[in-house]
């Protein structure tokens, strides 16, 4: 006889390890959040340690289950320090969401000199990837996780102003497509979330710009911009058992915008 599980258990993530990058405010701190409160060991991480040290302070006193370490995504000595890190607090790793990002230029793409397409590729792209090829083994070893990649509505249609980010995010969702492909036998499912215009400090230079803000806000059909809530749910979704059998996919958060 076959036991239905149950749909409500399916999203739990009890005795999963989480590894949050960018988790030092905005839509990393909010992601991380969800996920340990529906029972996640969360593992917070960004450059600055004194940040990230804060915000597992503030989970820790609401019950939640977290520890921070800092790392730089653009340094391959900090990825393979927070691989070896969060092995050492929780005994593996299950669930990676690579948040962080860098844009260090605003403006019309051929301000992009050579050093600010590095730092965006390097951060942007490469830390991702080796992130998760450091972590392959570890996942597979555990019978399989979870990998979210945050790219954005800019990786579907570049975006004026960020042309070299909107690039960098168009070859993440690629490369989840690619890691999809090569690792679905390992049962390690890699999905991608497209956020719209959120309202973090991160993206502050498109939103607190008037003319820019109503532009945008005349193509989202739901009429607002989003707030870092607006990511958690999906991303418990697809760090947990009830995206069973979904990989390589793609997913808006953006009030409707990729499809006005």
């Amino acid at each position: 006889m076959t036991i239905k599980t149950s749909t409500r258990s399916l999203f739990e993530l009890n005795g999963k390890v989480a590894l949050i990058t960018g988790a030092s405010k905005g839509i990393g701190e909010s992601i991380a959040r969800s996920l340990a409160e529906f029972g996640a060991k969360v593992v917070v991480s960004s450059r600055k340690a004194e940040a990230v040290a804060e915000v597992a302070s503030a989970f820790k006193a609401d019950g939640l289950e977290a520890t921070s370490v800092a790392a730089n995504m653009g340094r391959m000595e900090d990825v393979d320090q927070l691989i070896d890190a969060t092995i050492e607090a929780y005994g593996g790793i299950d669930i990676i969401v690579n948040n962080a990002a860098t844009n260090p230029v605003y403006g019309p793409i051929q301000k992009t000199d050579e050093g600010a397409f590095d730092k965006i590729m390097d951060v942007n792209l490469k830390g991702p990837l080796l992130l998760c090829t450091r972590a392959y083994t570890v996942l597979k070893g555990r019978g399989g996780g979870s990998i979210i990649h945050i790219s954005s509505i800019g990786g579907l249609t570049p975006e004026k102003g960020i042309g070299m980010y909107s690039v960098s995010k168009a070859a993440l969702i690629n490369m989840t497509k690619a890691m999809a492909q090569d690792w679905g036998k390992d049962n390690i499912r890699i999905n991608a979330i497209c956020p719209g215009l959120i309202k973090t400090k991160f993206s502050e230079a498109l939103w607190n710009d008037d003319e820019n803000r109503e532009r945008f806000l005349s193509k989202i059909p739901m009429g607002r911009l989003g707030e870092t809530e607006d990511l958690g749910g999906l991303a418990v979704y697809l760090a947990s058992d009830a995206s069973a059998y979904c990989t390589g996919g793609v997913y808006m958060v953006d009030g409707g915008y990729a499809a006005a």
